[in-house]
């Protein structure tokens, strides 16, 4: 008997292929680890050996069937399914037309145009076998979605323990700029970097890499990240941008991911003041847009958000500086598989579905002077949307 776990996911997913109603099934294939999805998909083992195509085929009702190769024929035994096994690729063929006969439509991980590139994983090649056969392939974002960014209530719970100490460890930063600044102590970003980092592993935290610690110039630079040599100093009447994302240790946790700004002086100056207010008001407008939506039971495509908060920062002025998409997923991976906020970088057509995660972080960066980001992450349940590790910024802190 096949394991309950697995067997249970299958069913899951034949009941996800019937609600949609689109596709006669789901193809998974892979060739030495070219599609990571497949394996968290169907709960399979990331780190195996596996140097031969694969495929596993899930119809709508009925058996699934595996095609493998003979030299490699254990490497789905955990999936329920009949086998069929190759050795040459006149076999291999042959026998994934046969499996297929029959079907009209089927998805894979496959995005049209790569208009979702975190998606496409199957090569060209491969999908011109498919229609070789006369089938139609589409998309399977919304189906990997639900199997990849849906949480439970125990990741929810770890994501809000996450978030919350993420708070606290914002408040411990800049007061910990204050104290080196009042006691003429040498801090740079890499110093405060590294003691976010410490403060994270004492709170039994984990991260995917460390955190950004960024001043003046640098927080222009989205992805900046402080090195131990050369890294600036952070001194009084500078701008500090922090953004830090963790999770808990245990299998399954989720992140938690947030940006914040201070500056390093009693008053923060009226141009820095000004830009951060542009910001925040594209990212509350953004905010209250999903959660009138899903409060109307209507949820957004993650296009859509992305355009609200980005008209938002153009009629500003500043729409040229605004040069990264307005959120992405977070789960397991602080970047997740889910619908991202984005209708810049990508024109991401899936719909934000309940139980799933995203962050909104607009940004304004001014090349050679300073960048503003406010970074929340949103919780989307059937009828709100919410957002933890409150309080949200509201203004530029003033470290001093």
């Amino acid at each position: 008997m096949k394991d309950g776990v697995h067997h249970r996911r299958i069913l899951a997913i034949q009941e996800a292929l019937r609600d949609l109603q689109t596709v006669d099934g789901w193809l998974f294939y892979d060739f030495r680890g070219s599609d990571p999805l497949a394996y968290r998909v169907l709960l399979l083992d990331q780190t195996r050996h596996v140097t031969r195509r694969w495929y596993y085929w899930i119809p709508a009702t009925g058996d699934p069937v595996k095609l493998l190769h003979r030299i490699e024929p254990h490497v789905l035994d955990e999936l329920p399914g009949q086998v069929r096994y190759y050795v040459s690729w006149e076999q291999q063929r042959l026998l994934l037309a046969s499996l297929l006969r029959g079907q009209r439509e089927l998805a894979m991980q496959y995005s049209p145009l790569n208009a979702v590139p975190y998606l496409s994983r199957v090569d060209a090649g491969t999908i011109e076998l498919i229609r070789s056969f006369g089938l139609e392939v589409t998309t399977s974002a919304d189906l990997v979605q639900r199997f990849e960014a849906v949480w439970t209530d125990e990741q929810l719970e770890s994501h809000r323990y996450a978030v919350d100490r993420l708070r606290h460890f914002v408040d411990d930063a800049f007061a910990h700029v204050a104290y080196c600044l009042h006691h003429e102590r040498l801090l740079t970003e890499y110093d405060l970097q590294q003691f976010i980092l410490s403060r994270i592993r004492d709170a039994g935290l984990t991260t995917s890499s460390p955190p950004i610690a960024a001043v003046d110039a640098h927080s222009a630079d989205p992805h900046y990240t402080p090195s131990e040599s050369g890294s600036s100093p952070i001194t009084r009447d500078n701008l500090v941008l922090i953004d830090l994302w963790a999770k808990r240790t245990f299998p399954g946790a989720v992140y938690g991911d947030i940006t914040w700004t201070g500056y390093t002086a009693k008053q923060v100056p009226v141009r820095h003041r000004m830009i951060f207010d542009y910001v925040r008001r594209g990212r509350d407008r953004a905010l209250a847009f999903v959660q009138k939506q899903v409060l109307d039971r209507r949820f957004p495509c993650g296009w859509e958000v992305d355009e609200i908060c980005r008209k938002t920062i153009q009629e500003t002025g500043y729409g040229n500086f605004f040069i990264h998409r307005t959120g992405h997923s977070i789960g397991e991976e602080v970047h997740g598989n889910g619908a991202n906020i984005d209708n810049l970088e990508t024109q991401d057509g899936r719909r934000l579905i309940p139980h799933t995660c995203f962050s909104i972080e607009p940004g304004i960066y001014l090349p050679g002077e300073f960048g503003i980001r406010s970074e929340l992450d949103v919780y989307i349940s059937e009828q709100e949307a919410v957002v933890y590790g409150l309080p949200l910024q509201t203004e530029i802190v003033p470290i001093l």
